[in-house]
């Protein structure tokens, strides 16, 4: 089973959601999950902002789940010389046997074409795909066959509404 995974913040409590898939152009997800958390204190000034993978750790503990890849809606890497974004954590926090892929609608100056995705729709922004433990070429191929002929993939886009109360 692959897992896509995101948090949505509201105030001082967030919603960590994932949506379960079995193949990459799947329209619809296997089953979906869903864990809130009450208190989410901000970090302190200077200290890195880590509260997304807390959240995504307590849901992957709560729900014990151990997905063969997880799909973050984010940045696995900061740039091309792989600064760590949320992805990189969250494949260290994991031991670095699970491959972890970032889809983000927008792009960052360090990265380059080479970490860009067209789909299906004509005249609409790349994608930025970044990953680890996954090779990037691999990672595009598969962003390109998820379900959906607009931009954002079927999936990511249900996996949005959940984590914010929706669906």
């Amino acid at each position: 089973m692959k897992l896509a995974l995101t948090v949505h913040f509201d105030a001082t409590r967030a919603r960590a959601a994932a949506v379960a898939f079995d193949a990459w152009d799947a329209p619809e997800a296997a089953k979906t999950f869903v864990t809130q958390i009450a208190q989410v204190e901000k970090p302190a000034r200077g200290e890195s902002d880590l509260r997304e993978l807390h959240c995504m750790m307590q849901l992957l503990r709560e729900h014990r789940l151990a997905p063969e890849l997880i799909v973050i809606d984010g940045f696995v890497h900061l740039d091309a010389d792989e600064s760590p974004g949320l992805g990189l954590y969250l494949f260290h926090a994991l031991g670095g046997s699970t491959p972890v892929m970032g889809i983000a609608k927008s792009s960052r100056i360090g990265l380059s074409a080479q970490f860009e995705v067209m789909r299906e729709e004509e005249g609409a922004k790349p994608l930025t795909v970044t990953c680890a433990g996954l090779d990037i070429g691999a990672a595009k191929v598969r962003v390109r066959a998820m379900h959906g002929r607009k931009r954002v993939p079927t999936l990511m886009k249900l996996l949005g509404r959940l984590a914010k109360g929706g669906d």
